[in-house]
């Protein structure tokens, strides 16, 4: 296996890290791999705001579902959605632009997340670990205020970085599911509930299938944090949508 394949399999998430700062340099070479990443038309439709205050990570660690590690991060990371910086530019320049719909939106998400992936791939490179932290679109509107976040700009993902812990590092990594329920060939083929059962094997183990799924929807899909979730982006969309 090649240096990059094996680097992309045994990369995992990382909550609990040694008290040890990450290099500027190893940072500086993170983020200048962040912005190698491809990106639509070469506008690189986001912004990254390194969060090096104290404060602002222990407001996080809490607004983002109280989760301590994110304060003790050494290196804090969002990801926004940009789409303001083009619209002030071409304003400025009397381009009579017309006003961003919610295709430039996700557009400019796929921007923000293929940067962020290319920060973690370079990140484990260095035995630096990372942990993507998805709450940071929840309450939007405080995050939105706390990150003086203009009308075009959303924090579509955030990324806390550290050298990881013994414990970490011995850590299995989650089992992925097979190939062949991820992989359609030409068109979407939807799985009947045998089907499902198989591609959730890996995942579930010895525990009875029923059992294990309503578990997960109850912490997960149906959790308080996941509702939190969908009230702050639709608000932030009929925000962004209001003319």
């Amino acid at each position: 296996m090649n240096p990059i394949l094996e680097n992309l399999h045994s990369r995992k998430s990382v909550r609990a890290y040694v008290d040890k700062p990450i290099p500027e340099s190893i940072k500086k070479d993170i983020l200048v791999a962040a912005m190698a990443a491809p990106t639509a038309g070469n506008q690189q439709l986001y912004t990254i705001l390194d969060i090096t205050d104290q404060k602002i990570k222990d407001h996080l660690a809490i607004s983002c579902d109280n989760q301590p590690f994110i304060a003790k991060a050494p290196m804090v990371l969002i990801f926004c959605a940009d789409l303001q910086k083009w619209l002030d530019a071409f304003i400025d320049s009397d381009c009579q632009p017309r006003v961003p719909g919610a295709g430039d939106l996700l557009l400019a998400v796929d921007d923000a997340v293929i940067a962020a992936q290319n920060a973690v791939t370079a990140a484990w490179s260095f035995g630096v670990g990372s942990c993507y932290i998805g709450d940071i679109m929840e309450l939007c509107e405080e995050h939105r205020e706390l990150l003086n976040l203009p009308k075009f700009v959303f924090p579509a993902a955030m990324l806390v970085f550290g050298y990881p812990t013994e414990q970490q590092k011995d850590r299995q990594k989650p089992p992925r599911c097979d190939l062949q329920f991820i992989v359609h060939e030409n068109s979407y083929q939807r799985l009947d509930g045998h089907e499902l059962r198989k591609m959730f094997g890996k995942k579930i183990g010895n525990q009875p299938y029923e059992s294990w799924l309503q578990a997960f929807c109850a912490r997960k899909y149906n959790s308080d944090f996941a509702k939190e979730l969908s009230r702050s982006v639709d608000v932030y969309l009929r925000d962004f949508q209001s003319h």
